[in-house]
């Protein structure tokens, strides 16, 4: 486990040191720079205030990660993606939600015999026919934990919905019927409500070289959190009435501060902010370390002014764009071919610096989210200042691969 308690080292984290640190390792490889995590996880405490801070797994998808935080006396809990996913985790985590409603059939039957997992793990839900599709899977079984999903998009006269489709479940009114059905159901145990306000959490109000876009941004934002914590606060009312709750969570990243700020919330979730992808790199009330990156090999040179780098086509999930491409970061002046830009197998890259690196060279690059970049690496190597001090296996590095 890593110690992540300790202050946090010098930043803004030094490529060059950590090129160094790294030497003797060959890319494709995953790095973390143990001070940048350090400050991450402190700097979501002050902001998060005393709110409790639910780890995001799919942000991580380290066990021994997420591990290191839950050491943390703020971090509590995990929400899992999946529901094997969240089973697996639960086999050394007491307290694992499933973010997303569950259509595994496999995965349910093995939750109905397992009476230590059915205490460990919360399910996902926002509508009846879940309810309905869980009941046919299995029938006989303990009570299953569930967790009510609360829409917490925001509707604008102007931009019309803003922020992701996930609930149909918005009014209090709504809540307190689906709420009043699972009561009802035998099988079933309310114990908790979530809302993820993406629209917030996930959506850089500060984007460069756009300073009339992100006041826009953030005039949305404050709008639409202002909306959110008076529908919240009456669904979460509602819904008390029927059920004792044992958690209401809300939040991500981006909108640690606000949603600490709504009295119905008791805890938030974060998980791409530990690792400050380049996605994170454009909010005006916090910036987050680049605390991982990936190296890839420099293998050819076609022309006198580029270079070919082995693989690189990592590319982010989300609306197809520049954005979700990795960022190179060093050595500077490095930039993507226009036509060619992250490919699967090579990515040629151009600029002043490509004339001095030689094939066996690396260039180093930012992943846009956080927890994509474990899905290429088995391992993530831990460097502090000029050494490497560890490393830690991602989920496929266990084995595991999931959704």
């Amino acid at each position: 486990m890593i110690d992540l308690s300790l202050p946090a080292a010098h930043l803004p984290v030094g490529w060059a040191e950590v090129d160094k640190a790294t030497a003797e390792l060959d890319p494709p490889f995953g790095t973390v720079h143990l001070g940048a995590l350090r400050h991450n996880a402190q700097d979501m405490v002050r902001r998060a205030g005393h709110t409790p801070i639910r780890v995001a797994s799919k942000s991580i998808r380290s066990r021994e990660l997420i591990a290191s935080l839950l050491a943390l006396p703020q971090y509590r809990g995990v929400l899992a993606y999946t529901l094997p996913e969240a089973m697996w985790l639960a086999g050394t985590i007491e307290d694992v939600v499933v973010g997303y409603p569950t259509a595994d059939r496999a995965a349910l039957a093995e939750l109905a015999v397992s009476p230590e997992l059915a205490t460990r793990v919360t399910l996902m839900v926002d509508s009846v026919e879940q309810l309905d599709f869980i009941d046919s899977v299995v029938p006989h079984r303990e009570p299953f934990r569930v967790c009510m999903e609360l829409d917490s998009s925001y509707r604008s006269r102007l931009l019309g919905h803003v922020g992701v489709w996930r609930s149909p479940i918005r009014q209090a009114p709504e809540a307190a019927a689906l709420a009043r059905e699972i009561v009802r159901r035998p099988g079933f145990t309310l114990v908790g409500m979530m809302g993820y306000e993406a629209q917030i959490a996930g959506l850089g109000n500060a984007p460069r070289g756009k300073p009339l876009m992100g006041r826009l941004l953030r005039t949305v934002q404050k709008r639409s959190m202002a909306e959110l914590i008076e529908r919240r606060t009456a669904a979460v009312a509602a819904v008390r009435e029927l059920a004792e709750l044992e958690f209401v969570n809300g939040g991500g990243t981006g909108s640690l501060e606000a949603t600490a700020s709504d009295p119905s919330v008791t805890e938030v979730t974060a998980g791409s902010g530990l690792l400050g992808p380049h996605l994170f790199d454009n909010y005006a009330h916090f910036t987050p370390a680049p605390a991982a990156a990936f190296a890839l090999s420099v293998v050819r040179r076609p022309a006198p002014d580029r270079v070919t780098l082995l693989g690189g086509g990592w590319i982010a999930s989300g609306p197809p764009g520049p954005d979700r491409l990795p960022q190179i970061v060093w050595p500077t002046g490095l930039s993507y071919v226009a036509r060619e830009a992250a490919g699967e197998v090579q990515t040629p890259v151009v600029g002043a610096a490509a004339r001095s690196l030689r094939v066996g060279d690396r260039v180093w690059l930012r992943h846009t989210k956080a927890g994509e970049i474990c899905e290429h690496v088995d391992e993530l190597y831990i460097v502090d200042g000029q050494t490497v001090v560890g490393s830690v296996p991602t989920y496929r590095g266990e084995g595991k691969v999931f959704l």
